[in-house]
């Protein structure tokens, strides 16, 4: 009789372990999907970041040659009213 009730008991110990590492598993789990989503946001936002910073680089160099093209007329007008 004795050898069954600790039996049982082991029988539980087991369980609960189980469930405890099933639990710590899914803990785990979750954490590195959260993980795994905040370096993609990350990343997204880097990306989105650099995009931006491309873009305002793309529009000033259209600025300055723009500017370039106007001086450039410019001069070209008045070279045509001195002669």
């Amino acid at each position: 009789m004795i050898e069954l009730v600790a039996e049982k008991e082991q029988g539980r110990d087991e369980e609960g372990e189980k469930e405890e590492d099933g639990k710590k598993e899914e803990e785990e789990e979750e954490e590195e999907e959260e993980e795994e989503q905040q370096q993609q946001q990350q990343q997204q936002q880097q990306q989105q970041e650099e995009q931006e910073e491309q873009e305002e680089q793309e529009e000033q160099k259209k600025e300055e040659e723009e500017k370039e093209e106007e001086e450039k007329e410019q001069e070209e007008q008045g070279e045509e009213k001195i002669e």
